[in-house]
Order: structure tokens, then C-alpha cells, then sequence
């Protein structure tokens, strides 16, 4: 059994996901602040790949990212770097979806936060930077933990923009979603099961993780 289509899509789904971590907390924590109105707004931008056909989001990442598109043909041309059709190019694919799953988590856990307790830090002398880091985050860290998981597990198992920019080809491309398909279309349906049970354990265990933070959040706020 060819153990490609796991490793690649754990490696896009790890980079996503660290991508996403930072990207996702600083979105959250500046449009938290923002006007209710301004905050609607980038809401709906920021969101709309939650709600988009995954098809629908990987076309515009090719109008993006295609060979013969002002930004793919920039790269190609000055550092020699093809964005489409390489299996980084699904990592594209996986921060862009799974971008507001982390977000609005993030957003949710940061307007929860009781300021309180930053402006007496800020009373006693501490910076911006020391707050977020020492006061802010401590205390969110439990819905930007599960934040983080859920952006995991949907970076794992995204199958139709990954389809659209990076494609499937064997050893280079593969990852399990697409690997499931294309087994099932060439009536592979042994091997294809095999990819299904590998992806349901991996999906089992983040809903597991996911729980198990949501019911150490529910204890600490009782607490």
C-alpha cells in the first residue's frame, strides 16, 4: 500500500494549519474590535469559503494562481516556480477553507474575554505585546485550541478546490481524499475502502480531541 496520499496530505494539512493559526488569531483579534458594521462586513469576506462550493473556491484560486494569470505568471517567470498542479499548491486550497473555521473561533473565544483583566495588567505597567500573550491567549486558549483542531481536520479532508489547483497525480500529487476518488472511479473499491478507514480513524480521533477540549472548557468555567 502506496503511503504517499497520507504523508502529503498530513504535510498540507500541518502547514495549513499553521498558517491559518496565525492568520486566523490575528483577523480575530483586530476585527474584534472593529464597528459592529465594519465588522459584518469583513465578516462576510472573511466567511464566504465556509459557504462556497469547495469547486467554486478553487476556480477562483486558479484565476488566481493559473499559469497564464498575472500572479502564477509572475512567479514562473522571475523565480521559476509553478503554483498550480504541485502539492503545495493544495496548501492554497486548504488555508483558504479552512481560514474561517479558525476565525470565527478565534473571534468568538476573543469577544468572550473578560478586559478586565487586561486593562490591569496595562495598570501595572505591561505592554500590548506581554498582555496578548501572557493574559489574552491564556484565557482563550481553549476555543483557540479547537479552533486549531477543526482548521486541522478540514485542511485534512478537503477534496474539492485541492482537486481543482493541485490535481491528482500518483506519488506527487495524491492526498487521501483524492486518492479515495479516483479509486472508486477506476472501481478500485478495496483500496478505496482502505483510504476510507484511514481517513474515518484520523477524523475519530480529531472529533475526540475536539471534545475533550470543549469539555475541559465547560469544567474550567464551572471551576
Amino acid at each position: 500500500m502506496d503511503w504517499y496520499p497520507l504523508w502529503n496530505s498530513l504535510r498540507i494539512a500541518l502547514v495549513s494549519c499553521a498558517a491559518v493559526f496565525f492568520l486566523g488569531i490575528f483577523a480575530a483579534y483586530y476585527i474584534a474590535k472593529l464597528p459592529r458594521t465594519v465588522k459584518g462586513a469583513l465578516d462576510v469576506v472573511l466567511t464566504l469559503p465556509m459557504v462556497l462550493p469547495p469547486t467554486v473556491v478553487g476556480y477562483f484560486l486558479l484565476l488566481l494562481f493559473g499559469a497564464k494569470r498575472p500572479l502564477g505568471a509572475f512567479f514562473m517567470e522571475h523565480f521559476g516556480v509553478k503554483l498550480v498542479m504541485n502539492w503545495y499548491s493544495a496548501i492554497f486550497a486548504s488555508i483558504v477553507v479552512a481560514f474561517p473555521l479558525m476565525y470565527r473561533t478565534a473571534r468568538g473565544a476573543f469577544e468572550s474575554f473578560d478586559e478586565t483583566l487586561a486593562w490591569s495588567a496595562q495598570t501595572l505597567g505591561q505592554s500590548d505585546v506581554w498582555i496578548f500573550w501572557r493574559v489574552r491567549m491564556p484565557c482563550c486558549r481553549q476555543g483557540i485550541l479547537a479552533g486549531t483542531v477543526l482548521a486541522f481536520a478540514r485542511a485534512l479532508g478537503e477534496y474539492g478546490a485541492t482537486s481543482m489547483i493541485a490535481g491528482y497525480t500518483p506519488g506527487k500529487t495524491a492526498t487521501i481524499a483524492t486518492t479515495v476518488y479516483q479509486l472508486w472511479r477506476t472501481n478500485d473499491e478495496a483500496g478505496a475502502m482502505r483510504w476510507v478507514l484511514v481517513d474515518i480513524v484520523i477524523s475519530a480521533v480529531v472529533l475526540l480531541a475536539v471534545n475533550l477540549l470543549e469539555k475541559k472548557q465547560k469544567a474550567s468555567g464551572r471551576a
